[in-house]
């Protein structure tokens, strides 16, 4: 087994997770739901979209050659405004991560050791890489945890119900054993 190979084969498969899990999350919400703010210290999910599009562009973006902070990126502009349709929201976040699976599917297991820099902090691509995957996964809880606030009793469950783990675990072992 090539190590290299097997960690960027699991990484761009828990990208892809986390990812699904945050359609899933926005799925159950109205525009106006995205736009919605739980606090005055929040931000709304739509927010947190462009927040996340706007890195996963910055960061992916001729990965191996330049720094992860690109100049024309505007950090602070991401915090503000929203979107004027569910469509273009969804058309950022998928720009975002064409972004990250195109950067990740021209990768191969020699250059994880390779040196990028962001913010001019040298990383190893493995190192960038869990840092990427770290951040995005820590936006992602933060919509879901926001939808299911926002959809209190009507939201639907995206993993384990509360109270149903042990016939889950049934449910996935009868899977498995039919494959």
């Amino acid at each position: 087994m090539d190590l290299g190979k097997e960690f960027l084969s699991c990484t761009t498969e828990k990208f892809h997770d986390v990812k699904k899990l945050a359609e899933k999350a926005m799925e159950q919400l109205t525009l106006e739901e995205l736009n919605q703010l739980p606090s005055s210290e929040s931000n709304s999910i739509a927010v947190i979209v462009r927040h996340l599009s706007g890195n996963m562009i910055a960061r992916w973006t001729d990965f191996l050659h330049s720094d992860g902070e690109k100049a024309e990126r505007n950090r602070d502009l991401e915090f503000e405004g929203s979107y004027p349709s569910k469509e273009e929201l969804l058309s950022a976040w998928d720009k975002g991560w064409d972004a990250l699976f195109a950067a990740l599917s021209s990768l191969g297991p020699d250059d994880l050791m390779k040196t990028v820099t962001i913010r001019n902090e040298p990383h190893s691509v493995l190192k960038a890489i869990q840092r990427q995957l770290s951040h995005y996964s820590y936006h992602i809880g933060q919509i879901v945890y926001i939808g299911k606030q926002i959809k209190d009793t009507s939201w639907k469950n995206l993993s384990v119900p509360r109270g149903k783990s042990e016939q889950y675990t049934e449910q996935v072992k009868k899977s498995r054993a039919n494959r």
